[in-house]
C-alpha cells in the first residue's frame, strides 16, 4: 500500500459506525450479519462502508486521504473503493469512482495508459498526475472490478473497459521469468535490473483475482502468474511468514530463483499482512487454497502465543517487533477463520470493533493515517460478515446477485 495506512470518519458520523461496532463486538463471525439488506436489488445497507465513503469519497469520485502525502489520491484507493461500491450494490457512487479514475489517472485510455499510482496538489499548486508509474495491485483490481460490475449490473461497456486495461497489463506488466514462467511486476519502472534480477510484492498477486483473470481469458497468462504467486510465498516464507517485497534472480539463461531482496530486505509488514488476507478469502474449493494457508502458518503460530499480530516480522529469522495497528488483525480475520481457528477469530473480531470504535472516537486531524485501517477493516469484517465472498473461479458471491439478476431478467 505504498507505506499508506488509515482514515477516520469525522466525527458528525462517528456515532453511527460506533454503534455499528459495539454491535459485531458482541456478536461471532458466523452468519447472524451475513444477509443485510439482501432483499430486493437495492443498495446494501453497510453503515461503516456509506459512512466512510460520504466523508472520503467527493462528489466527483476522487477519493480522499488514501496517501499520507496531503490532497493526493493513489489508484490503490480508487480501485478498493470501486470494489466496497460494487460490494454495496452503489452502481452510482462506482460509476463516480471510475470515471474520476479513468480521466485522472489513464487519460480516458486504458488501452494505453496504465493507471499512474500517485496525483495530487504538487509543490506547483497545479492538480495533476505527481508519479505516472503504475502499482500494479490497483491495475488488477481495477480490471477485476470492472469485469465484475460488467457482469453483476449487465453492463458491458465496463467488460471492453477491462479488457482494453488488460491489453496493457498484459504487455506491460507480465514477464516471463527464467525458470519460473509469467509473473507481474509491481510496476512498469523501477522493478527489473538489467534483466537479471526483478523486484516482486505478493500482496498485488490475489489469488482470486488471478483466477477471475484466467477465466475472463483462458489463454492468457493469468493461470501461470497465479501459480508462481503460489509458489513465490512458498519459496520465500521459511518460517510461514511472508515479505513485503520478494526478489527473484537468474542463475543461468534457463533457471532462476526467489532470494530477499537485497534492497528492501525481508521486512514482512504493511504491505505482506494483505498476504494473509488474500489467502484467508481464497475459496476453500481452489486448489492452492490449501497450500498456500500451509505455507502461512507462521502468523497464526504468533496469535496463538500472543493474541495480537507484530507489526514488522524479519521473516528469515522469524523474529517480531512492535504492536500492529488493530487493521492487521481485521486482515487476519479470514485468515483465521480459514485456518480453522474460530475461537480466536471470534476473539479477535471484537478486539477489532472495540479498537476501531476507540480509534474513531478521538479527533484526528489527520485521517489519511486511519485510511489503511479502515480499508482492512471493512475488507476484513466485510467478509467475515459475508457481505462478500470469492468463488473458485474469482467471481463475487454477493447477498443481493440474485434479486438483482431477476430484477433485470423481468
Amino acid at each position: 500500500m505504498r507505506n499508506t495506512r488509515y482514515a477516520a470518519v469525522p466525527l458528525s458520523r462517528r456515532r453511527q459506525v460506533i454503534g455499528l461496532l459495539a454491535g459485531l463486538a458482541a456478536a461471532p463471525w458466523l452468519p447472524a450479519m451475513a444477509a443485510a439488506g439482501a432483499s430486493g436489488c437495492t443498495s446494501q445497507d453497510w453503515p461503516a462502508w456509506q459512512s466512510w465513503a460520504a466523508a472520503h469519497v467527493q462528489d466527483d469520485g476522487r477519493v480522499l486521504h488514501s496517501s499520507l502525502l496531503p490532497n493526493h489520491t493513489t489508484s490503490e484507493g480508487q480501485s478498493y473503493h470501486m470494489l466496497l461500491a460494487l460490494i454495496a450494490n452503489d452502481p452510482e457512487r462506482f460509476a463516480k469512482v471510475w470515471d474520476w479514475t479513468l480521466h485522472n489517472m489513464l487519460g480516458n485510455d486504458p488501452g494505453k495508459i496504465l493507471p499512474g499510482w500517485l496525483w495530487g496538489q504538487g509543490s506547483d499548486g497545479k492538480w495533476q498526475m505527481q508519479d505516472a508509474n503504475s502499482a500494479s495491485d490497483a491495475d488488477l483490481w481495477i480490471a477485476y472490478t470492472l469485469l465484475e460490475a460488467a457482469r453483476l449490473w449487465q453492463r458491458p461497456n465496463y467488460r471492453k473497459q477491462a479488457q482494453a486495461l488488460l491489453d496493457n497489463i498484459e504487455a506491460r506488466l507480465v514477464v516471463d521469468l527464467p525458470g519460473l514462467g509469467k509473473m507481474l511486476l509491481p510496476g512498469p519502472q523501477g522493478f527489473s535490473q538489467r534483466n537479471v534480477q526483478w523486484t516482486l510484492n505478493p500482496s498485488y498477486l490475489p489469488l482470486p483475482l488471478l483466477r477471475r483473470l484466467h477465466k475472463e481469458r483462458p489463454a492468457g497468462p493469468w493461470q501461470q502468474v497465479a501459480d508462481n504467486t503460489v509458489r513465490m510465498i512458498q519459496a520465500s516464507a521459511p518460517r510461514g511468514f511472508v515479505a513485503d517485497w520478494v526478489g527473484y534472480r537468474m542463475l543461468t539463461v534457463q533457471s532462476g530463483q526467489f532470494e530477499v531482496d537485497p534492497a528492501k530486505g525481508d521486512l514482512g509488514s504493511y504491505d505482506a499482512i494483505r498476504v494473509y488476507l488474500w489467502a484467508g478469502m481464497t475459496s476453500p474449493r481452489d486448489t492452492a487454497a490449501a497450500p498456500l494457508l500451509a505455507a502461512l502458518d507462521g502468523m497464526r503460530r504468533v496469535l496463538a502465543a500472543t493474541g495480537a499480530p507484530p507489526e514488522k516480522v524479519q521473516v528469515t529469522s522469524g523474529a517480531t517487533e512492535g504492536q500492529a495497528p488493530f487493521g492487521f488483525s481485521a486482515a487476519l480475520l479470514p485468515y483465521l477463520i480459514a485456518k480453522g481457528d474460530t475461537t480466536l477469530a471470534v476473539q479477535l473480531q471484537r478486539t477489532v470493533a472495540q479498537q476501531l470504535e476507540s480509534g474513531l472516537a478521538q479527533p484526528d486531524p489527520r485521517p489519511e493515517i486511519l485510511y489503511y485501517n479502515v480499508m482492512l477493516g471493512l475488507f476484513g469484517l466485510g467478509w467475515a460478515e459475508k457481505r462478500y465472498q470469492f468463488r473458485d473461479d474469482g467471481t463475487l458471491n454477493l447477498p443481493w446477485e440474485k434479486s438483482c439478476v431477476r430484477a433485470v431478467q423481468r
